[in-house]
């Protein structure tokens, strides 16, 4: 009995700590990224020696995978749970409910960080495959809460697209939830639900936003190559992260010298800072140009963002991503966290004049304004998960579904 119990007690001090790694680990790699982070610092932040960490985890990579893992574990309990409701609809609320709650205890320090996805790609062989079969397993599984009569003649691509929807909308709220109480979040699961569920039109629509261009490289030579770099430059850096895309790997990247690299820029916190300016610029025009059109706020809002989520799908994207900004120096991104609240924030204006117009309902203008944005991230990578997508197809599969609610075939 004695032996036993030492061997029980051993055992628990052995997950607590594997447990407290993993947890460092998480955190790390959210703000660090794969590359930037070290055995050595993660260890540090846990109170160990680096010979301690690598007991558990013989090698940097071996952690980053056990973290998506985990992450992918966290996410796939939370589906499980949800599953039990009896319609989708209560799915899609118990599962925001259960999200928003974890998301409160992660804050109050009652629950340990949940992963950022972002650098999932970064992952290369023996790691890469089973933490993908993982995340496509637990797509599946989200996949499924969108199971009801009213959505059985979807096609495959239709409900990818939904299901890559919600799930962006819940990684995305790394970018804005923490601008909110956490007594706040109730609130914010309940807008976020009358979202999807109702859309943004006050009254039914049909869906044939007005159609509009942006982002096309201008006609000067040398600032059509500049531009030309900008875009290749920021699909590497989405794919990779800021600290996983080198100098040496965007040069090799875009067939040029490491020298004529620093010809177009001082250094890569210069180069990220252009490609976040010409995302900037890009979202601009179409909200700009969107303003001009006939119609009302509500078509307005669905040309805008059917325009951006075709630009993603272009030859001439995609936007540089919001969560590249987390590894940047502290003062570059302050600098472009503050110049994106302003180009989001126009998204919300455009949703104020719609309800004060009557175009769009009276849902809470800062709330559709991050899910809109998230949405434009989603359409960055929904060739993934929605098969050949064509940029044509963007906005019909993936904007339409919350503009007019995500139940509405």
């Amino acid at each position: 009995m004695a032996a036993t119990a030492r061997q029980t007690a051993a055992t628990a001090r052995y997950e607590a700590k594997k447990e407290a790694i993993l947890a460092a680990a998480t955190a790390t790699l959210n703000r660090q990224g794969v590359k930037g982070m070290t055995m050595a610092g993660v260890a540090a932040e846990v109170g160990l020696i680096t010979t301690s960490v690598t007991y558990y985890y013989r090698k940097k990579e071996d952690l980053a995978a056990a973290c998506f893992l985990r992450g992918i574990e966290r996410f796939a309990a939370l589906v499980d749970k949800a599953s039990t409701a009896a319609t989708a609809q209560e799915r899609l609320l118990a599962f925001l409910d259960r999200f928003l709650d974890l998301q409160r205890r992660v804050r109050k320090g009652e629950a340990p960080p949940l992963v950022s996805f972002t650098e999932v790609r970064t992952l290369n062989e023996p790691h890469r495959t089973p933490v993908f079969e993982a995340f496509n397993n637990l797509f599946r599984r989200v996949r499924e809460l969108f199971d009801t009569p009213e959505l059985a003649d979807l096609s495959r691509a239709e409900r990818n697209a939904r299901t890559h929807l919600l799930l962006e909308q819940v990684f995305w709220t790394g970018t804005w939830l923490r601008r909110y109480e956490t007594e706040d979040y109730g609130r914010v699961r309940d807008r976020m639900f009358d979202i999807l569920t109702g859309g943004l039109a006050a009254r039914a629509q049909d869906w044939n936003p007005p159609s509009l261009t942006v982002g096309q490289l201008t006609t000067d030579p040398q600032e059509a190559s500049r531009e030309t770099f900008l875009v290749a430059a920021t699909r590497l850096i989405n794919q990779r992260g800021y600290r996983g895309a080198s100098v040496e790997d965007i040069s090799a990247a875009l067939n040029v010298t490491k020298g004529s690299f620093y010809h177009h820029n001082d250094a890569k916190d210069g180069l990220v800072v252009a490609c976040f300016e010409r995302t900037f610029q890009v979202m601009r025009e179409a909200q700009s140009a969107a303003r001009d059109l006939p119609g009302d706020q509500w078509s307005r809002l669905a040309a805008a963002t059917s325009a951006l989520a075709r630009h993603q799908l272009s030859e001439h994207g995609p936007l540089m991503r919001a969560s590249v900004m987390t590894a940047l120096p502290a003062d570059l991104r302050h600098d472009m966290s503050e110049r994106y609240v302003r180009v989001s924030d126009r998204f919300s204006g455009m949703v104020s004049d719609g309800i004060a117009e009557g175009s769009i309902r009276a849902v809470d203008p800062m709330i559709a304004a991050h899910m809109l944005n998230s949405l434009l991230n989603a359409a960055a990578s929904l060739a993934v998960w929605a098969g050949d997508t064509k940029k044509e197809d963007a906005a019909s599969l993936l904007v339409r579904p919350l503009m007019v609610g995500i139940f509405r075939p």
